[in-house]
């Protein structure tokens, strides 16, 4: 049996209270984290605790409430600073997700920086949310989409995309990791090649900051977005980094309360950075709550959480490789613990209803990469993904599923 003693795995379940049930009178198994991690106690009382004790606007108020509610949500920004390796809190923008953030620099950047006859690029594996809001602006202004290939292995073709590059390319838009085949990307070197044409870079970092170090400086990314809810915080909420100087040179994306210094009916001045960016009541609870999950996965230790998932990836690929009929779409090289397959003669989604029957949870779809399912000819896959609180016996549990699955269909 393999184990791993980096970590007390059992203990950190614990802190888990979801993962504490039987669904279809078995015991859950949640292999569904590249959609969304489960949370912690930790971060559930700490949005309790705002609602209970700290109720209150940011910002504006002088009262003890604001003041601690304000307290609070600044020190969470300060806590993703630090988290993303940014030289200053004014480069943190809090958003409701990596989705609002790449939207926010199309609207924003792109409307006042990229005209008709340049050219964005993007990848083949993009999610949905990395492709639409370029799409959009492209047909706005007359901007032309250019797309890096990716190989049969599931990597993108760099040779392929140095040939893209060009002086007429002013911005290229990479995720940090593929959701749909844990490809990691090497979004230094895409990020060093774009900056020689004098083109701006964005990471979309959804998928990578609940698996290993991100220091956006080491990088020299302009942007980099992510979301709480895949880093065992809250849903509907994230952020935003960008370089100091971009965002000062760019518009607001919206107008409101928060982001303003003055307004009158002939002239409004914006507020300065970060605040020019986060109009309007923000989601003042689960900012506070990231905070906590960013301290949970740090005590933890990063390094360790990539260790354990890194044990769990090469398990299940190994006992999910001896399955007669199934395939592992996504063999790169250089991966996180996401493993997506198909199996002969069955269509993904009976395997996802049959595995739910098991009390297993997995993701079945496109995963919001349809272009991505086309390189490979697929409607769809299965995929297991794995995070810290995941097993050796729970990946048992999935090798033994599929094989009933197969029994029962084939």
């Amino acid at each position: 049996m393999i184990t791993t003693d980096i970590l007390d795995i059992q203990k950190i379940r614990a802190d888990f209270p979801i993962l504490d049930q039987e669904i279809n009178g078995k015991k859950l198994v949640y292999f569904d984290n590249a959609a969304t991690t489960q949370k912690p106690t930790a971060v559930i009382n700490a949005i309790a605790h705002y609602y209970n004790f700290d109720n209150a606007n940011i910002h504006r108020g002088i009262h003890t409430l604001a003041e601690r509610a304000t307290r609070d949500f600044e020190a969470s920004r300060e806590a993703v600073r630090e988290f993303l390796g940014a030289s200053s809190t004014e480069e943190i923008i809090f958003t409701s997700g990596t989705t609002q953030g790449i939207n926010l620099v199309a609207s924003t950047f792109g409307r006042k920086f990229i005209k008709e006859g340049d050219e964005i690029i993007v990848s083949g594996m993009e999610h949905h949310s990395n492709i639409v809001p370029w799409q959009m602006l492209c047909e706005e202004k007359g901007i032309t989409l250019k797309v890096i290939p990716v190989t049969e292995q599931g990597e993108l073709d760099m040779e392929a995309y140095e040939n893209l590059l060009s002086e007429k390319v002013k911005l290229v838009a990479v995720n940090h990791v593929s959701n749909s085949l844990g490809t990691i990307n090497p979004v230094k070197e895409i990020i060093a090649l774009a900056h020689e044409y004098g083109a701006k870079v964005l990471i979309d970092g959804a998928q990578a900051t609940s698996h290993f170090n991100i220091d956006v400086q080491d990088l020299d990314a302009d942007f980099y977005a992510f979301s709480a809810h895949k880093l065992y915080g809250p849903t509907g909420m994230g952020a935003l980094y960008g370089k100091k100087e971009i965002l000062n040179a760019m518009p607001p994306y919206m107008g409101g309360g928060e982001m303003i210094k003055d307004v009158t009916f002939e002239k409004t001045t914006y507020n300065e950075l970060p605040y020019k960016f986060e109009a309007g009541t923000p989601n003042i609870a689960d900012v506070v709550a990231l905070k906590t999950a960013l301290e949970y996965a740090n005590a933890l230790g990063r390094e360790n959480i990539a260790a354990h998932e890194d044990m769990l990836l090469g398990y299940a690929t190994e006992q999910l490789s001896e399955i007669e009929g199934l395939r592992i779409i996504g063999q790169a090289k250089k991966k996180v613990s996401v493993l997506s397959f198909v199996i002969d003669g069955i269509h993904h989604q009976d395997i996802g209803v049959l595995l739910d029957n098991q009390g297993i949870a997995v993701r079945t779809g496109h995963h919001c990469t349809q272009p991505l399912m086309q390189r490979f000819n697929l409607l769809g896959t299965s995929r297991a993904s794995f995070a810290v609180y995941n097993t050796i016996e729970e990946v048992d549990r999935l090798v033994a599923g599929i094989h009933r699955v197969k029994k029962m269909l084939l």
